[in-house]
């Protein structure tokens, strides 16, 4: 099976702000919108949003045993484990196993990812 379809939209327009729903622990500061999914490789593309103010610092860092992609598309979001702001427009193709935040946002930010779950290593990433 291949991931879904759908034909144009906007995800960002205000008549579809209901679809957005809230990060389990991070709720009233960041959700989520999946575009698409691949049910058998588990292979998703989705938006997340921070709102102003947004902190994950409560949860650390992460690291996944698998690839991903993911471009600010608006706002900035600060990721600790690289000290580094991301603005609209920074792009990055992680590797397995890249340690990646914990984030910030001052003003609010909306993140595009595409992540890989079938394409997992053993080298221990979480």
């Amino acid at each position: 099976m291949a991931k879904s379809t759908i034909t144009y939209w906007n995800p960002l327009a205000r008549e579809n702000q209901g679809r957005w729903t809230p990060v389990k622990g991070l709720e009233g500061t960041v959700e989520e919108l999946t575009l698409s999914l691949d049910p058998a490789t588990g292979e998703y593309s989705r938006l997340t949003r921070f709102l102003p103010g947004a902190d994950t610092a409560a949860f650390g860092g992460k690291s996944h045993a698998y690839p991903e992609e993911v471009f600010i598309v608006s706002g900035r979001l600060y990721d600790r484990a690289f000290e580094l702001w991301l603005e609209a427009g920074h792009y990055a193709s992680r590797p397995p196993g890249e340690l990646h935040g914990p984030f910030k946002t001052d003003v609010g930010c909306i993140v595009f990812e595409v992540s890989f779950p079938d394409r997992v290593t053993t080298d221990g990433a979480t």
